[in-house]
């Protein structure tokens, strides 16, 4: 009689197993998040420490990638040296062998079911009574993973046990063991888990569907086939993120490649340790174990020319981000200055770019031209990217200033100084109410409620009247019809900023909204309504003369006065004006 393999059940096992291993890592990450990514940033200085403290984080989380992923975070961010990084990476190689030995010594010496489902079980009745939120429901998260985790492998070990005992290896073609070690890469690249790749070949050396050394080679190629994912972390990222993935990739494969080239040595190795013909498990796992430890003392003394190699291959580029700066020396003054007028109207376009992909309308109904920032890319940037720019513009700007403010300057150029730096602690200012506002602009879109759909039309439609305004303010050559028409688009600011509140309590006296999306709407409007102020006054202090400014000034406090002083607006509007004022 044929059995077949019961490839259902086989998947059904795979996919369970890895929803527990989900359902773990998350928790205790959850759980401890924090204490990891301390130990991932503090405890790595050195040699040693690194590999240790990879290794330990590794263990716990049980997620290579997940430690290798933190590790490009770290990275990118200039909290960890790259010598440093490499190190724990070699470590996680050797903590993430733990699931082997779980597995081994627990997944198939004990009737499976008798502990998984009591783990499933007591935990399902916690998820129920426990609030989410709570450190008690993410260990019973934790619990019903590790209770998932053994349910898959008695699925996997039942669905071939039958098959096995009518399989004989001599049915399959010799395609040697090169074959299978690009099965196991091919396996854990699909998958993106080493730990999956490896509980599957625990389950068919377990029913003797493979040989100890076809095991051994698809272990070997599960370690390589993992680097996948930091790759694709890498990509478009950083030179220092790309450095990382390198050296997890060059670790990994040199690591495999020398495993597998002495592979009849390590397999005797590893009988002289444990008897593999009665005990094959714990053999694949010490194999796992031995191998890593292996790659670690190969590497080990060449973690500082690895490093200074990656760092050839991928140099530190700097990326220019001001148009007028970089070639204006900051000795002179005159130029200097007039090259940081022009680069602070260079952060407010970038800052109104932004503003109008967050609330996805297109730029060209603004620009005419791609902006700087982008001009020579391949692609735009996504949101956060183009945010981080506008930043590191802005910083650019305020190391400018501070280097023409050393210089020999009269007060009339003390002062002008001022004005500049104040129009762009605006800009950016108004950029970070607009990125405070975007998940809630969001929800609007998305909204069922067609009244909260129509506010964010007429929120894009209130940006692209404002930004009409001041590029036409912009082209404007007297500074007296500038001064006119940035107090007429503060006026129409603060006319739409009324028409929207009666819109509001009208909409609130009709139930078109309710008490939650109330708050949503007044949120967003006040901070929408701000910004659009902070842009005003940055544009003020970047074309007005002093004289203007102050009457500028004047004539707001007068309009907010004349308001009544007593009203929740003027008091919002007397905020940022006082915020404004604060920034000088």
């Amino acid at each position: 009689m044929t059995v077949h393999l019961d490839l259902w059940k086989l998947l059904a096992g795979l996919g369970i197993f890895l929803f527990g291993m989900f359902l773990m890592e998350e928790s205790v990450r959850t759980l401890s998040g924090r204490a990891f990514r301390r130990i991932i940033r503090v405890y790595t200085n050195g040699r040693l420490r690194s590999i240790g403290s990879g290794a330990l984080v590794t263990a716990l989380l049980q997620s290579s990638s997940a430690v290798s992923l933190m590790v490009l975070a770290f990275v990118g961010a200039g909290v960890m040296n790259m010598q440093n990084a490499i190190g724990v990476i070699m470590g996680s190689n050797i903590g993430t062998t733990l699931t082997a030995w779980i597995i081994a010594t627990i997944g198939f010496k004990i009737k499976i079911e008798s502990l998984a489902l009591p783990f499933i079980g007591l935990s399902a009745i916690g998820l129920i009574f426990f609030r989410p939120g709570f450190k008690p429901f993410q260990v019973t998260r934790l619990l019903i993973g590790f209770g998932f985790l053994f349910l898959g492998l008695d699925f996997m070990k039942v669905s071939v046990e039958s098959f096995a005992q009518t399989f004989s290896l001599e049915q399959v073609p010799d395609y040697g063991l090169w074959f299978y070690l690009l099965v196991g890469t091919f396996i854990t690249a699909l998958m993106h888990s080493s730990a999956a790749t490896i509980a599957i070949v625990l389950t068919a050396l377990n029913s003797g569907l493979i040989t100890f050394d076809i095991g051994a080679a698809m272990v070997i190629g599960a370690n390589i086939g993992t680097t996948i994912t930091v790759l694709l972390g890498a990509i478009g990222g950083a030179q220092v993120k790309k450095r990382v993935s390198l050296s997890h990739l060059t670790f990994n494969v040199v690591t495999g490649v020398a495993a597998f080239s002495v592979l009849p040595a390590m397999v005797g190795l590893v009988s002289f340790l444990v008897d593999i013909r009665n005990d094959s498990l714990v053999g694949l796992a010490l194999f796992h174990t031995v191998f890593n430890i292996l790659g670690v003392i190969i590497f080990f003394p060449f973690l500082g020319p690895l490093s200074r190699l990656l760092t050839k291959i991928y140099p530190d580029y700097k990326v220019i981000l001001t148009v007028y700066l970089e070639q204006t020396p900051s000795e002179v003054t005159d130029a200097a200055t007039a090259a940081l007028r022009k680069e602070i109207g260079h952060l407010l376009a970038e800052c109104q770019l932004y503003c109008l992909r967050l609330l996805r309308i297109d730029e060209k109904l603004v620009f005419d031209t791609d902006l700087p920032i982008e001009i020579n890319r391949r692609r735009k940037y996504t949101l956060d990217e183009l945010y981080e720019n506008i930043k590191l513009l802005h910083a650019e700007i305020f190391t400018f200033y501070s280097k023409v403010q050393m210089q020999k300057l009269t007060e009339a150029e003390v002062k002008e100084l001022e004005r500049l730096i104040y129009a762009s602690r605006n800009m950016i200012n108004s950029l970070k109410n607009f990125k405070g506002i975007r998940h809630n602009l969001d929800e609007f879109d998305g909204s069922d409620n067609q009244y909260l759909n129509a506010q964010y039309v007429l929120f894009r439609k209130r940006l692209v009247e404002l930004y009409h305004d001041m590029s036409r303010i912009l082209t404007l050559e007297e500074k007296e019809a500038q001064y006119r028409s940035l107090l007429a688009a503060f006026a129409q600011i603060e006319e739409a900023d009324n028409r929207f509140i009666r819109n509001t309590l009208k909409a609130v006296t009709e139930k078109k909204i309710q008490e939650m999306e109330i708050a949503s709407l007044l949120l967003v409007n006040r901070l929408f309504t701000q910004s659009c102020r902070m842009q005003i006054y940055g544009l003020k202090d970047l074309l007005l003369p002093q004289e203007q400014i102050n009457n500028f000034d004047s004539a707001i406090d007068a309009r907010a006065g004349m308001a009544g002083v007593a009203s929740q607006k003027t008091k919002n509007r007397n905020e940022d004006r006082t915020a404004d004022k604060a920034a000088r």
